[in-house]
């Protein structure tokens, strides 16, 4: 049965969870998943929605998903913001991390967006091989820096 691409709905948030949680195992970081399962479903499902998704099924289990945010920039105007593209270990090299990016791709000409601006770790080598074959430019000028509360 071929993947579905389809949007995220309430019902997905616990398994996005467990995908989020094998992620950051993945890049070496369990410990900074902090994130309730009531502020996550609150911020992609609630009345002020901060973030969407899409997810990908395979015989009605989601083996991946990718979600994104909307932000400003002062130079550019409205790009999205990819936060995670995930699939799951064992579902890997079955395209459904292309069928995510396209679906991106399209959501993001769809709303008129200036592009899309990711983060991806250095030395994440299957990571940057999805990314060069979209021929995304990376950027080695700018650091990340963040504020914790």
């Amino acid at each position: 049965m071929p993947p579905i691409i389809r949007r995220a709905v309430k019902e997905d948030c616990t398994r996005m969870l467990e995908l989020i949680n094998e992620l950051a195992v993945y890049e070496r970081a369990p410990q900074e998943v902090t994130v309730s399962p009531d502020h996550f479903i609150e911020n992609g499902f609630g009345s002020n929605p901060v973030w969407w998704a899409f997810v990908a099924e395979e015989g009605g289990v989601i083996n991946g998903f990718a979600l994104y945010y909307i932000r400003y920039s002062t130079w550019k105007g409205c790009k999205m913001y990819l936060e995670d593209i995930i699939v799951t270990e064992a579902a890997r090299g079955r395209g459904l991390g292309k069928l995510l990016m396209e679906a991106l791709i399209q959501e993001a000409h769809d709303r008129k967006l200036q592009g899309i601006t990711w983060q991806v770790l250095n030395w994440n080598e299957p990571a940057l091989n999805f990314y060069r074959k979209y021929n995304a430019r990376f950027d080695d000028e700018w650091v990340n820096v963040m504020l914790d509360f």
